[in-house]
């Protein structure tokens, strides 16, 4: 994981905030079978699923050290492995935009305070369930109107 985290770096990825959860254990050893971790639902096979939420009406969309500590208990709560989170605050109008790194794939978001919304991607593959980190970021953002569109990413062919 070192080349990964230094290629990073270069990029000025690696967050300053205590989310930087790093993994230094090797994910797919050698002489360990290797997996896909493709879903396998209604017929279909498919690498993972990906939402896009809105939350129109939201509240607490300028505070990227409290939107990093949300959406990773998120992730967690959803059954994800975060391996690294990076959030940036704009000024003047306080939008956030940040991601959330995963094992089974990320979280990003990009906030809008000043038209009280917040756009978030939650893609993840496995046994994760991505509709399970909703409600955690709906505590926080108590959006009045929360839109889910769904896809099901890497589908192949029958």
């Amino acid at each position: 994981m070192g080349y990964v985290m230094n290629a990073l770096a270069e990029l000025g990825m690696v967050s300053d905030l205590p989310r930087d959860i790093q993994k230094t254990e090797t994910l797919c050893a050698h002489d360990e079978e290797r997996k896909d971790y493709f879903i396998e639902r209604d017929g279909m096979r498919y690498a993972g699923n990906h939402l896009l939420i809105d939350f129109w009406d939201a509240i607490n969309l300028d505070d990227p050290q409290r939107i990093d500590e949300v959406l990773c208990e998120a992730a967690v709560t959803a059954g994800a492995t975060i391996l690294h989170s990076h959030f940036h605050h704009f000024t003047p109008n306080g939008g956030v935009s940040g991601v959330i790194v995963l094992a089974e794939s990320h979280i990003s978001i990009h906030t809008w305070p000043e038209k009280n919304f917040a756009a978030v991607d939650v893609f993840m593959c496995g046994a994760c369930d991505p509709h399970l980190s909703i409600p955690v970021m709906q505590r926080l953002f108590q959006a009045g109107r929360v839109e889910v569109d769904e896809q099901r990413r890497g589908r192949e062919a029958a």
